[in-house]
């Protein structure tokens, strides 16, 4: 396996080197913006699900949540299993598009890889319309780290597992509780907490309760 790995990297590495500047460019451009794009589309997406029932906005909320647990679950890995990056340990292997990494910033997993996964399958959780944008976003993220020579390929493929895992896992344990949370923030009489649940769909009927006051025109003569 790390021999027929090596090699998938060799190759991946000097195919990159055989394209285009301006397209190594633009890969090297969105192993890093990718990331800025997915925290875009968590806005919009609960701007989106203010408008939506409870668990909607519980998982648009979720999503996000879900990225930093994986993060953080990724960080927990790295930190145990201590690989050497491909760009310093590969011999023979073309040098890297970008900077390697410093010793002690470990390969696997890849943390990109991880984050982008639980962002691109939170995303398609909260916003399923969205999936077909997301799903291929986060696998060429996952691609470029090994196209820029910063990772094996088993690195991303791992943290790709590993994102979409924990993206599931944290909507499957907390979508209940946070839709219960969103229809008491909706009926809360904090302004702010109004604002960022929304008003729920229209005739939800969210808000205080005015029942048992008079009505007008109720009254018998």
């Amino acid at each position: 396996m790390g021999t027929f790995d090596s090699d998938l990297y060799r190759h991946i590495t000097d195919f990159a080197h055989d394209t285009p500047s301006w397209f190594q460019h633009l890969m090297e451009v969105w192993t890093e913006l990718g990331l800025l794009l997915f925290a875009v589309l968590f806005v919009v997406a609960w701007w989106r699900a203010r408008r939506g029932d409870p668990r909607a906005l519980a998982v648009a909320v979720l999503a996000p949540l879900a990225t930093a647990a994986a993060y953080v679950a990724s960080e927990l890995i790295k930190s145990g299993i201590d690989e050497e990056r491909p760009c310093r340990a590969v011999s023979g292997a073309l040098r890297p598009l970008v900077d390697c990494p410093a010793h002690g910033d470990w390969s696997f997993p890849s943390n990109h890889a991880t984050i982008a996964a639980a962002a691109a399958v939170g995303l398609a959780l909260a916003w399923p319309a969205i999936g077909w944008l997301t799903v291929p976003m986060a696998i060429l993220m996952a691609f470029s780290r090994v196209f820029v020579g910063v990772h094996y390929p088993h690195d991303v493929a791992a943290g790709l597992l590993l994102g979409t895992l924990m993206a599931f896992l944290v909507v499957r344990l907390l979508a209940r509780p946070g839709a219960r949370m969103a229809e008491a923030m909706r009926g809360s009489g904090n302004g702010l907490a109004r604002w960022f649940a929304g008003p729920g769909p229209a005739g939800a009927g969210y808000g205080p309760s005015h029942t048992g006051g008079p009505r007008h025109g109720s009254h018998r003569r």
